[in-house]
């Protein structure tokens, strides 16, 4: 495709220096314009059963690392934008996902504030999928469940959120969004998720 590519290997799990992150990358790639934070841990607890082992492990990877990366690259870069991968539990109180969600949740809000802050040269967007690619756990019978949740009435394909990621990095004018891509779902009173599923269950 006549472009190139490298891999700049970092644990998200332990503190790391973000500006010296950021400029590595940049001195590699000059015309760095965009980062899009997509690592993200995943573990379900409410929160009488979260250790703070997990709290610290879901908030770091899922908030406090893609924070200090965004406020590195608008520092390091001074343009371009910031693409956030969200979820679309985030419109929902699933406290049987209490870290997770409340990690995801924070980088929600962030979005909405990086986008006042870094403004006008810096834009930043977020993007909450629903079901589309689950886990190799969850069964048959759990998607379709979930499916019967979804207004449209099927799980996406990974072509739906680069058709939304292309949309962002193309709309010179649109910051501070968050796109919900999941065929309706985030729109229903409650959202179905697999622990409710699990309790339903004979």
């Amino acid at each position: 495709m006549g472009r190139q590519c490298e891999v700049f290997v970092q644990d998200f799990t332990e503190p790391f220096d973000t500006d010296d992150f950021i400029s590595r990358v940049a001195r590699r790639f000059p015309q760095l314009d965009c980062i899009i934070n997509n690592a993200s841990a995943y573990e379900a607890a409410n929160a009488l059963d979260t250790h703070r082992a997990l709290l610290e492990t879901q908030l770091r990877v899922n908030f406090v690392t893609p924070f200090l990366l965004a406020a590195s690259f608008a520092k390091r870069l001074g343009k371009g934008q910031i693409i956030n991968i969200l979820d679309n539990k985030i419109a929902y109180q699933q406290y049987q996902y209490s870290a997770y969600l409340l990690s995801k949740k924070a980088l929600a809000d962030f979005t909405t504030m990086a986008a006042l802050e870094f403004a006008p040269d810096i834009r930043c967007n977020g993007i909450a999928p629903g079901v589309t690619l689950p886990g190799e756990s969850r069964g048959d019978d759990y998607i379709q469940w979930r499916i019967e949740g979804i207004p449209l009435a099927r799980k996406g394909r990974d072509s739906h959120l680069t058709t939304t990621l292309d949309y962002i990095l193309q709309n010179d004018f649109l910051t501070g969004q968050i796109l919900f891509v999941d065929g309706g779902e985030s729109i229903n009173l409650v959202g179905r998720n697999h622990a409710s599923y699990t309790d339903e269950q004979p």
